[in-house]
């Protein structure tokens, strides 16, 4: 008996590797023949792995529609038709229809040397409108200089008297001290913002800044996010007679290109510029980041005094802003829109 079903055993095993055999012979893999290959040699078969079923895709983030300008309002301006008037009313008007998701403020708000006064008096008439949607950074010095005008981050968190009022980030994350780097996604880009000052009045923590933005810029590309860093005082820009580059800024542009930032929005200048794509030796690369300089907010406008070969288009006459949409595969359009002058800019970049 014993016998019998050790006989009777290896036979049904004999079978199940002729089952085996024959299904190897009988699956489709997507060649003309119909059939798995068979090995040719031994005698176990394999057949091919299971194939689970892919992720769906997720679907796309929308659009993303910004408006950015630096440089805005100057000493007691409180003129409507002025051109600081002109451009916190355009802005304001696409804050009011939707037409952008966010406005970005690039230093240098009020000047010269403003206190909450001075902030809820002039700043507050002629750009108060775009406060909701605003995401802003300090400048040296007319927006933070330690000891001499400290009041602009209570005044974007509602705390200077008459303006009560938060901007759209404190609104968000709370008081946010002049000069604390913050980052925040929009779609599927990921902006950085950075207080330049920092470079003039604590240039060891600007340094130290250097690996917070390592870290930040490393998790947010291992997301699958494209970049973007808004910060005041250019690094890739013209002279003037008042500013030359900002060459101290080195640090941060070698992690923005490491990380393959692919654009930069500064202000400081007093005109408006854009690069090549520009990588951290100023060599126009593909891969480069696209900076735009964007200081036409409405303070006098200044001449340059030299151009460096990665400068593609600049103007010193015109005031207005700077309007991009940002899409979900990495590219983007922009275009400066004139308010006080005829000069403007547009064009596309594709994705990478």
């Amino acid at each position: 008996m014993r016998r019998n079903r050790v006989i009777a055993g290896a036979s049904a095993f004999l079978v199940g590797i002729a089952g085996l055999w024959v299904a190897s012979l009988t699956i489709g893999d997507g060649n003309t023949s119909g059939h798995v290959p068979l090995p040719t040699t031994g005698t176990a078969f394999v057949l091919p792995p299971v194939l689970t079923p892919s992720r769906k895709p997720r679907p796309p983030a929308p659009d993303v529609r910004i408006a950015a300008v630096g440089d805005m309002n100057g000493v007691r301006t409180i003129d409507d038709d002025s051109p600081s008037g002109l451009n916190g009313a355009a802005i304001a008007r696409l804050v009011q229809k939707n037409d952008i998701d966010a406005f970005l403020g690039l230093g240098d708000f009020q000047y010269s040397e403003p206190h909450c006064v001075d902030y809820v008096k002039y700043w507050t008439p002629l750009w108060g409108g775009t406060k909701s949607k605003l995401y802003w950074v300090s400048a040296p010095n007319h927006d933070w200089e330690p000891g001499r005008n400290e009041d602009l981050d209570n005044f974007m968190n509602g705390q200077c008297p008459g303006a009560p009022a938060k901007a759209a980030i404190n609104r968000q994350r709370g008081f946010i001290g002049n000069g604390d780097p913050y980052s925040k996604d929009f779609g599927n880009w990921h902006f950085v913002f950075l207080s330049s000052a920092y470079w003039r009045y604590d240039p060891e923590y600007a340094e130290a800044l250097t690996l917070w933005l390592d870290d930040n810029l490393s998790a947010a590309q291992a997301a699958g996010k494209y970049l973007a860093v808004v910060y005041h005082e250019p690094y890739f820009t013209s002279d003037t007679d008042e500013h030359e580059r900002a060459l101290d800024h080195k640090p941060w542009i070698d992690v923005m290109y490491k990380h393959r930032v692919r654009l930069t929005l500064s202000g400081s200048q007093h005109n408006y510029e854009r690069t090549c794509p520009v990588n951290n030796e100023d060599q126009c690369v593909s891969d480069g980041m696209i900076a735009f300089q964007v200081s036409t907010g409405g303070i006098g406008l200044r001449p340059f005094t030299n151009k460096p070969p990665f400068i593609v288009k600049r103007f010193a006459d015109t005031h207005g802003f700077l309007r991009m949409t940002l899409k979900d595969d990495g590219s983007f359009s922009w275009k400066f829109v004139p308010t006080s002058g005829k000069s403007t800019d547009a064009g596309t970049r594709a994705a990478p």
